[in-house]
C-alpha cells in the first residue's frame, strides 16, 4: 500500500491501534479497493474512448448518407427541371408536396422505359436474325447462280471458237451480247458473295502495311486515261486483314479513276492523319463530283448514279460495310465538276 496512505490513515487512529496486528489486514482491504477502484476507472476511461470513437464513426457515417441523399435529392431535381423543360403536364401540375405522386410518376416512367427497352432489345435480335438469314440466303443463291453461269460462258465459248465465222453480223452481235451480260453478271454475282460475306464473321486481325498493300494493288485497277495515283510513302501499318483493307482501297481508287473525267490532268490523291483512337484516310479525286441528293445513295446497295452496264453499284456498300466492321464512319465531301472526297476512319 502506499506508504503515505497509510501513514494519514494511521495519524487520525487512536494510539493504542497503532501496534494492533489487526489493523494492518484492514489496512490490505483499504488497498485492495483502491487498486480495484484505480482499475475500474481505467476501464471506464476505455469504455469511454471506444464510446467516443464508436460515436464519431456513427456522425461520420450520418454525415456520408446525408451527404448522399442531398446529391440524391438534388439529382431527383434535376430530373424534375427536365421534365418540366419538355412540358410534362403530370410534372407541372404536380406541388412540393406531393413528394409521393412524383416518386410513383418517376417510378412509372422508369418502368416504361424498361419495357421500351425490353422490346427495342427483342427488335434488334430480331433484325440480327433476319440480317443473318438474309446474308446466308445471298450467299447461296449466289452460289447456286454461279454453275448455270459458267455453263452458259463454257458453251458461248466453244460456239464463238467453233461456229462464228459462220454467223453474219446479227448472229456476232447476238453472240457478243451473251457474253458481256455473262461477264456483268458473274461480277454481280461476286459482290453479292462478298457484300453478304464481309461482315459475317470476325477475321482475325494482324498487321498491313498499307504502302506495300497499294503499290501491289493500284497496277491491278483499270485505268485507261493514265489518271494519277498518288499516296505517301509513310502510310502507316495497321491492325486489319488484307483482304478486306484490299477491297475498301480497290473499291474508293477504282471509282475515284472509272469516273474521272480530267483525262491525262485527271488525279487521285490518298491522304491519311493519326488521330487519337483512330486512323482517318481521305482519297480525293477532281473527277465528275457528286450532287448532295445523292450522297446517302450511292452507299446503297445496287444502287448506280449511272447507267453502266459493267458496274454493279455494289462497290460502296462493301466499302460501307467493311468500315463498320472496324468500327469506323465514312462520309462524303464533293463539288460537282470540281472534286470529290471521302473520308473515312479505322479504329487502332
Amino acid at each position: 500500500m502506499n506508504s503515505l496512505l497509510k501513514r494519514q490513515i494511521r495519524k487520525y487512529l487512536p494510539e493504542n491501534l497503532h501496534a494492533n496486528k489487526d489493523l494492518d489486514v484492514f489496512l490490505e482491504a483499504v488497498s485492495k479497493s483502491y487498486d480495484s477502484s484505480e482499475e475500474q476507472f481505467t476501464m471506464l476511461q476505455r469504455a469511454v474512448t471506444i464510446s467516443s470513437e464508436e460515436l464519431f464513426e456513427t456522425n461520420q457515417q450520418l454525415r456520408e448518407e446525408t451527404q448522399s441523399q442531398k446529391n440524391i435529392i438534388s439529382k431527383l431535381n434535376n430530373v424534375i427541371n427536365t421534365l418540366k423543360f419538355y412540358e410534362l403536364e403530370e410534372v407541372n401540375n404536380l406541388e412540393s408536396k406531393d413528394s409521393l405522386k412524383l416518386v410513383d410518376f418517376i417510378d412509372n416512367q422508369t418502368k416504361e422505359i424498361i419495357e421500351i427497352n425490353k422490346e427495342k432489345d427483342k427488335l434488334v435480335t430480331s433484325l440480327v436474325k433476319q440480317n443473318q438469314e438474309l446474308n446466308e440466303y445471298a450467299h447461296m443463291i449466289s452460289h447456286d447462280l454461279q454453275s448455270p453461269l459458267q455453263s452458259i460462258d463454257a458453251l458461248t465459248t466453244w460456239i464463238r471458237e467453233d461456229y462464228f465465222d459462220d454467223f453474219d453480223n446479227g448472229g456476232k452481235e447476238i453472240l457478243n451480247l451473251i457474253r458481256t451480260n455473262v461477264e456483268k453478271m458473274d461480277t454481280l454475282i461476286q459482290g453479292i458473295l462478298e457484300y453478304s460475306t464481309i461482315g459475317k464473321a470476325e477475321k482475325k486481325r494482324y498487321e498491313v502495311n498499307l504502302n506495300s498493300l497499294l503499290k501491289i494493288l493500284i497496277p491491278t485497277i483499270d485505268n485507261p486515261q493514265s489518271i494519277k495515283i498518288l499516296f505517301p510513302e509513310n502510310l502507316p501499318t495497321i491492325y486489319g486483314d488484307k483482304h478486306r483493307l484490299d477491297l475498301l482501297f480497290y473499291n474508293l481508287i477504282h471509282n475515284a479513276v472509272k469516273f474521272n473525267n480530267k483525262g491525262k490532268n485527271g488525279f487521285v490523291e490518298i491522304n491519311y492523319y493519326d488521330q487519337k483512337d483512330f486512323w482517318k484516310f481521305t482519297v480525293k479525286d477532281n473527277g465528275k463530283g457528286i450532287e448532295n441528293e445523292y450522297f446517302d445513295k450511292i452507299f446503297a446497295a445496287f444502287q448506280k448514279l449511272e447507267n453502266d452496264n459493267k458496274s454493279t453499284g455494289i462497290g460502296l456498300s462493301i466499302v460501307k460495310k467493311i468500315i463498320e466492321a472496324y468500327n469506323g464512319d465514312i462520309y462524303i465531301e464533293s463539288t460537282p465538276n470540281v472534286e470529290t472526297i471521302f473520308t473515312f476512319t479505322i479504329k487502332k
